[in-house]
């Protein structure tokens, strides 16, 4: 079914900014005009930070350079004379110059911006509300905000490490002094605001309200955050009561999991909306990250992207080795197939093979400029994941779940089912091999890798370096205008 309706309206999208930080102070954007005394504006700021995760420098192609072809499970794609800036995060010759590793820096600032002027809103709302009813409405709603502080700094100190932390709204005088936090001080803030979260949001939403963060998606997001810091007993648990929930199950059909129609089905947790509203041309919702992606060159014109993201002969080899049918199946669009929809993938086009996980179907693709993909949604955090977290700190030695009572192998076995493998021992190994074939192309396979410690030997060969690369170097142009920020190692 075509999307049409999307709670959180494109009208709020935020511009951008190239200051530092492009922190929004009072009176601008989603603040201007707002009467607190109406609860029906609550909506309003909450729908701007949710918006600005959709935003181009944060989900989109400058996402698909820094998380995604750094990994060897993607390549750049496209033509060899196009994207010179992709092809340096491809082997590892990126600078601080580099304007996707900007984009990103700005991207997910913006969002942390965004969600600062949420919080602060909801204190007014707080304020001026007359029904005690409408005042736990707002308070609820810092929830939502605090979710999307969170995603936004767990990326941005993932990718640089020492950064600044702005958790308010500040002037320009404030912020000039504002200096690097070390990454303990940014977790603190990250498990600050989840924990907050987790206390603030619900279990679900009404229907309207599709796509807002829960308490379940706040603890998942929070085991990640442990995981990544190898606190592993904090992870398990977290991702015990999810399973002990009974909430999620995963999607029996593979395929269908990663269709406009699979959005928001059992397995999702979080996802970024994008949609074009079923419009043709005008204002819409959507992110380019499925277009960026789609097959060059393709014809008819509203079934051909950028053609960038490849998947690299590495995972499809990977894939082979495993003898995997499901998940190639779906992860892999060759040149030169049919898709069960109806779609051809012309042997012309200048790659092998794409991203199938982001294939959408030439019946949603009706925007007047192309529209490929403009209404499929980014999974953020799925179900399989939450399992494999979870089998991953069981076989790191954590005691199984007091709360869902699954062992690591059963987690484990139920991922594999689901793909039409048998089951394997729950080694660290073989999660670890799992959470690659499972998660492919969403992102999470160089964090992996970097986090893991294995990033060097799997990497090397394409360009690696230990101590260089585990981190993203500090954009020139920040460096330009606040001269305090330290840069990363050997950059």
């Amino acid at each position: 079914m075509k999307k049409t309706v999307i709670i959180f309206s494109a009208a709020l999208l935020l511009a951008g900014c190239s200051d530092f930080l492009n922190i929004r102070p009072e009176g601008t954007t989603t603040s201007e005009g707002l009467d607190y005394t109406k609860a029906e504006n609550i909506i309003k700021p909450i729908s701007a930070a949710y918006a600005e995760l959709r935003s181009y420098n944060a989900s989109s192609f400058p996402l698909l350079g820094c998380l995604g072809v750094t990994s060897d499970d993607q390549d750049k794609g496209s033509t060899p004379e196009d994207g010179a800036s992709t092809k340096a995060m491809d082997n590892f010759t990126y600078d601080a110059g580099n304007e996707l590793i900007t984009a990103q820096w700005t991207g997910y600032y913006d969002i942390v911006s965004a969600a600062n002027n949420a919080i602060a809103q909801m204190e007014l709302f707080q304020k001026e509300l007359l029904s005690e009813e409408n005042r736990a409405i707002a308070a609820q709603a810092v929830g939502d905000a605090r979710f999307i502080r969170a995603f936004a700094y767990f990326r941005i100190v993932s990718m640089w490490g020492n950064v600044p932390v702005i958790d308010r709204i500040m002037t320009s005088e404030e912020l000039a002094k504002v200096r690097q936090s070390a990454p303990a001080d940014v977790y603190r803030l990250i498990e600050s605001d989840l924990t907050e979260a987790v206390s603030l949001l619900p279990e679900s939403w009404p229907a309207k309200y599709t796509g807002r963060a829960t308490k379940y998606s706040a603890m998942a997001l929070l085991a990640k955050v442990h995981l990544y810091q190898g606190e592993y007993d904090e992870a398990a648990a977290l991702c015990d009561k999810v399973i002990a929930s009974g909430r999620y199950s995963l999607n029996p059909d593979f395929r269908n999991l990663f269709s406009v129609e699979g959005e928001y089905c059992s397995e999702s947790l979080f996802e970024i909306e994008s949609t074009d509203l079923g419009k043709s041309s005008g204002s819409a919702a959507y992110t380019t990250y499925a277009y960026v992606q789609g097959p060059r060159n393709n014809t008819p014109g509203n079934m051909q992207g950028w053609g960038f993201g490849v998947p690299s002969e590495s995972l499809i080899q990977f894939y082979k080795d495993r003898g995997e049918v499901v998940r190639p199946a779906t992860t892999l669009l060759y040149s030169g197939s049919t898709t069960p929809e109806g779609d051809v993938i012309s042997a012309g086009c200048p790659n092998p093979v794409y991203n199938g996980k982001v294939y959408t179907p030439s019946s949603y693709n009706d925007w007047s400029g192309n529209g490929y993909g403009y209404d499929h949604n980014l999974r953020i955090i799925r179900y399989a994941d939450v399992l494999l977290m979870y089998a991953e700190c069981l076989a790191r030695g954590i005691p199984a779940g007091t709360e869902s009572g699954m062992s690591a192998l059963e987690a484990l076995t139920l991922v594999r089912n689901r793909a039409g493998l048998a089951p394997v021992a729950a080694t660290l190994d073989n999660v670890l091999d799992e959470r690659r074939a499972e998660l492919a192309l969403e992102e999470d396979r160089f964090l992996d890798l970097v986090r893991t410690g294995r990033a060097a030997a799997v990497l090397g060969p394409l360009g690696y370096v230990e101590g260089k690369h585990n981190l993203f170097p500090i954009p020139s142009t920040q460096k330009q205008l606040y001269e305090h920020l330290d840069q990363n190692p050997n950059y």
